[in-house]
């Protein structure tokens, strides 16, 4: 068996090599000996964009293609530039390298229970008391100081601009009804008066979603235990994080809604600020509002994008 990773020039291919782990693990073993680490008990994770494999209880070995040199870029970057300035563990890296172009990283593996896994079950003042971490966290993501993150693409007002010029063809192909495209024009119009191109931009994660996160239990009370992947960062504008837990987490419910923004530092949204999330979350990199709302219905309770707002950001 070749001990070299491939040269590939397409994501779907990719995606084949993969799903295909005999094809690449032993590759990732020879990484992590190459290191000093014991590569025994390793754990590939079926799920994710890269090739990433559990090295016994401590460690995690991510792999990234050529494609995907970007995100090893975020990855290294974000980890590097929050290590030591947050209260939540996040990974910090324990040897990194290249291997026939792939970038990797080696980093720590956090203990707790992976969000997906815990927040279906838990009780409504559980989910709004997360909701608030959650809404805690990402502010203090944001005071940390861009450094070297600052240099990340795309800029934030390349983006934006980019974001709408394609978002009627990205939500006409993904099936947004009728009702909500007749509104889009007017949105976008006013996105550009509410979103702001050229303010100090923070570090934004982009997906702080049950998946990426992990929880622990004490004396019956879930918090948050710990943050990862971080391949996605961008530099930009704040309310821009609160989109993921929003349409993912909150459901339109007053309660975890109020939390969340508490928690990051809003008051009670007024009709600009839910004007300006509806704008993002239709405009952010991994839209999709058939299939991320998580409000039971909501197609059949809103009749337009301002009825929807009102719907996902009560109050």
């Amino acid at each position: 068996m070749s001990m070299t990773l491939p040269h590939l020039t397409d994501a779907e291919s990719f995606r084949a090599f993969r799903y295909d782990s005999s094809r690449w693990l032993p590759i990732a073993l020879d990484i992590a000996r190459s290191h000093g680490f014991d590569a025994d008990a390793p754990h590939v994770f079926a799920t994710g964009t890269n090739l990433v494999v559990g090295l016994g209880d401590t460690l995690i070995l991510k792999i990234f293609p050529p494609l995907l040199r970007a995100q090893f870029v975020s990855e290294r970057g974000s980890l590097t530039q929050l290590n030591g300035r947050l209260h939540l563990p996040i990974p910090e890296i324990a040897a990194e390298g290249m291997r026939d172009g792939w970038p990797y990283l080696i980093i720590t593996r956090l203990a707790g229970t992976l969000g997906s896994e815990v927040w279906p079950h838990l009780p409504e003042d559980q989910k709004e008391r997360l909701l608030r971490q959650i809404g805690e966290t990402i502010a203090a993501v944001q005071r940390a100081p861009l450094g070297a993150l600052g240099r990340i693409e795309p800029r934030w007002d390349d983006f934006m601009r980019r974001q709408m010029q394609g978002c009627r063809a990205r939500h006409t192909r993904l099936g947004l009804a009728p009702k909500f495209l007749s509104g889009l024009d007017d949105l976008l119009r006013d996105a550009e008066q509410l979103i702001p191109m050229d303010a100090p931009p923070v570090i934004l994660i982009g997906e702080y979603i049950p998946e990426n996160f992990l929880l622990a239990c004490d004396d019956g009370q879930w918090s948050l235990a710990g943050l990862f992947d971080f391949g996605d960062v961008l530099a930009g504008w704040r309310d821009y994080d609160l989109l993921g837990p929003s349409a993912f987490m909150a459901a339109g419910r007053p309660g975890r809604v109020k939390n969340l923004l508490e928690g990051f530092g809003h008051p009670k949204p007024d009709y600009a600020l839910k004007r300006r999330l509806m704008a993002l979350m239709l405009l952010h990199r991994a839209s999709d509002l058939n299939s991320h709302i998580c409000i039971e219905g909501w197609q059949e309770q809103a009749e337009d994008l301002v009825e929807l707002q009102e719907l996902i950001w009560p109050g």
